[in-house]
């Protein structure tokens, strides 16, 4: 057994937040300091952040648990190892000869890039791209935002012409001035965070070069990958000064991690601002052919990478702030489950929540979001609870898609799923988490940990400066009160329902052009 008073740290940079934890070895919470980030929203459909803004939050949670830690007695100084997770595919340029941004972040689900990808897609290259890389060629991955930038952006050509031009997700952001900026900074990305680049083969985890001429981005400095769990660097600031950043994971690997899904057929949900579920597939990586995403689990440095299935609901925490701040529905978030659970159905009511389209395993952008079945009956309970269901039912499509995929590998057992993991802030509703389990007709595992993320984050670091030396000793890490929610569902209930769904989806298709 591990000493528990040694401490592990996590920065966890989010969309909207950012937060340092700090972890015993034996997986509880010891201090923690959030922080909300500024998003601007320049013109319709575009999302962005200040980068050293992000980089100044991160120093600033950091300071704060500190200061949390010293006034409870606690020696911060047996801090081991930081891990960092990250928002994925926010892009960020800078040039090396100064170490400054020359442009705001664009976040991962700004949409001014969906022409450029379209006018990608129509090419012939784009199904190499998408067997190359396991990815749809999307507004939504690295490549696309990158390109935008070159093409509209003058200081960021200039750069790119000068050779000075340095780009990459948060992490490499983050990671570069963690070790000094443009006074010998490194510049890395992990393999889970590389995998949505749209710029790697995914069985070999290196830049394509046929890709990199594909997008042109040929002569920009991208980012060297690493694994998921190595010694990167010495934090080059503040108290904790020195101390190794030895674990990397973008968010959503970093939550398959802190859930301990390490199993292949082992699943999570992270219930976010969307919802983000990844299926193990073991250590070679299954194409998707029902509209799913291929990508890297997690790669510790010594061991063969774990590959994931990915499916993505655009929104779901979204729609619980929509309901409250522009419907005036609720009053807060938390109403959400007990008025859903206020009347036993909807009442006929299905809510298709495409605000902005629906991506997997649809990925059909012109659904908007619409209310069918609406009568002189319905109240909001119902509208709430069919709000809620409309995410769930998303996430049973998923589920049958990976199955289905899954299941075409021929392996045995692949593609059964007996239970879904989940963690993220809608998944703290119990009577939430009980209509999704009825509407999948399997269990839901909620585990105590919620900070699934951060958790990886820091199970990463621990594997990487070798305070654990292999993935079986984290067995016991946070082995603690996990709730069960069971389906108490029927099939042909299951089946009614999701013949409803699936027409609605039919009916709201095309709304836009």
């Amino acid at each position: 057994m591990v000493n528990a008073l040694r401490y592990i740290g996590a920065i966890d940079q989010g969309t909207t937040s950012t937060r340092f934890i700090v972890f015993d070895t034996e997986g509880k919470i010891v201090s923690s300091y959030q922080k909300e980030v500024d998003v601007s929203y320049p013109q319709s459909g575009y999302v962005e952040h200040d980068p050293c803004g992000l980089f100044e939050d991160v120093k600033e949670c950091i300071d704060e648990v500190l200061k949390d830690m010293e006034a409870n007695g606690l020696d911060y100084e047996l801090i081991e190892a930081i891990g960092l997770t990250n928002q994925r595919e926010t892009t960020v340029v800078w040039d090396s000869t100064t170490g400054k941004p020359l442009h705001s972040a664009i976040v991962w689900s700004d949409v001014r890039t969906s022409e450029l990808a379209a006018k990608y897609n129509a090419l012939p290259e784009a199904e190499y791209v998408r067997k190359t890389t396991g990815l749809n060629i999307s507004s939504y991955f690295f490549a696309v935002k990158l390109r935008w930038l070159l093409e509209n952006v003058p200081d960021v050509r200039t750069a790119k012409e000068a050779g000075t031009l340095m780009a990459g997700t948060v992490d490499s952001w983050l990671l570069y001035n963690f070790s000094g900026g443009k006074d010998g900074g490194i510049h890395v990305t992990d393999a889970s965070n590389a995998s949505r680049y749209l710029l790697i083969d995914i069985r070999k985890l290196e830049y394509d070069p046929a890709l990199i001429k594909f997008f042109g981005v040929e002569g920009i400095q991208l980012p060297k990958i690493v694994s998921s769990a190595e010694k990167y660097c010495m934090l080059g600031f503040g108290k904790l000064q020195n101390c190794p950043v030895s674990g990397c994971l973008g968010d959503q690997s970093a939550a398959l991690v802190g859930q301990k899904a390490f199993k292949v057929g082992q699943c999570k949900a992270t219930y976010g601002t969307g919802a983000f579920i990844l299926y193990n597939t073991g250590n070679e990586p299954v194409m998707s052919s029902n509209g799913l995403l291929t990508t890297v689990g997690y790669h510790f440095k010594g061991m063969k990478p774990v590959y994931a299935l990915e499916g993505s609901i655009a929104v779901a925490g979204s729609a619980l702030q929509w309901a409250k701040d522009r419907m005036g529905l609720i009053q807060d978030a938390k109403d959400v489950g007990p008025l859903a659970a206020s009347v036993p159905d909807t009442g006929g009511v299905v809510f298709v929540t495409g605000f902005s389209g629906l991506f997997a395993p649809y990925w059909i952008d012109s659904v908007r979001g619409t209310v069918f079945g609406i009568t002189s009956f319905t109240t909001k309970a119902h509208i709430v609870r069919a709000l809620v269901e409309a995410i769930c039912f998303q996430t049973d499509a998923i589920m049958i898609s990976m199955s289905a995929d899954a299941a075409s590998t021929g392996e045995p057992g692949a593609g059964e799923v007996k239970e879904l993991r989940v963690d993220g802030g809608m998944s703290a509703s119990d009577e939430i988490c009980q209509i999704q389990a009825d509407i999948l007709g399997f269990p839901l595992l909620r585990p105590l940990m919620k900070e699934s993320s951060a958790f990886g984050a820091a199970l990463a670091a621990g594997i990487g400066a070798g305070v654990w030396n292999s993935i079986d000793e984290l067995d016991h890490v946070s082995a603690y009160n996990v709730t069960r929610f069971e389906s108490t569902s029927t099939k042909a209930e299951r089946s009614s329902k999701l013949q409803l769904w699936d027409k609605a989806v039919r009916l709201a298709t095309g709304w836009t052009t």
